[in-house]
């Protein structure tokens, strides 16, 4: 697996790809105690409209990268891959930009199509278009699976609590292949004043030039 679909994988820009893998299984229901835990951490990511930390990525082979993350809600978040990575991927609200400049390649992806649009999204819904198919308590916190509700795709996302207080803490998404990659966010914390930059990314490489 190439280090840029690796990347793809963990902003899901290309996990959750067209399969039947997960569409022929049913979802469970969930209990009103595990759906009491799932508008819990609606509330959260609700709420969360500013913050910055650090995230550690472990790929399917068990290659471990790190970088710093910020958010801005809606819509806007920036992944700054530490050297010698060469990565950036930027959330502009609209699009998911990954940039490698070790391939030199800047690719651009729907937001709407990768998992991040379940917290970056405006209004927060975890039943509309998204189907909850696991949710499991922990000592200190408590996880969601959920995959596409409408089945048109196949792999699924797995969000990551802490409470007390109440944060997130990781992601995990499994693309339709059944290879994970996971994101560990270390010290996530409300900021706010973010530099609206941080949520810009322009294609860095010379334009062509024009014949005539």
């Amino acid at each position: 697996m190439t280090t840029r679909r690796l990347l793809l994988a963990m902003t899901a820009a290309a996990a959750l790809t067209p399969a039947a893998v997960l569409a022929a299984t049913p979802a469970p229901a969930i209990s009103a105690e595990e759906q009491a835990l799932v508008d819990k951490a609606v509330a959260y990511l609700q709420g969360l409209g500013e913050a910055k930390g650090r995230f550690t990525q472990t790929d399917p082979r068990g290659a471990v990268t790190t970088g710093e993350l910020f958010l801005k809600r809606p819509g806007k978040a920036r992944f700054a891959y530490d050297p010698p990575a060469g990565l950036l991927v930027v959330s502009d609200g609209g699009r998911v930009i990954v940039s490698d400049s070790r391939l030199n390649t800047f690719t651009a992806y729907p937001l709407g199509a990768t998992p991040l649009s379940l917290f970056l999204a405006k209004t927060i819904r975890l039943d509309k278009g998204v189907q909850v198919t696991r949710v499991t308590r922990a000592a200190d916190g408590f996880s969601i699976t959920a995959r596409d509700g409408k089945r048109e795709t196949a792999g699924q996302i797995m969000l990551s609590f802490k409470d007390n207080p109440m944060s997130l803490v990781a992601w995990a998404v499994t693309d339709a292949q059944g290879h994970t990659t996971q994101v560990r966010i270390n010290g996530l914390q409300a900021t706010s004043g973010l530099d609206p930059a941080l949520f810009v990314l322009r294609d860095p490489r010379p334009k062509p030039a024009t014949q005539g």
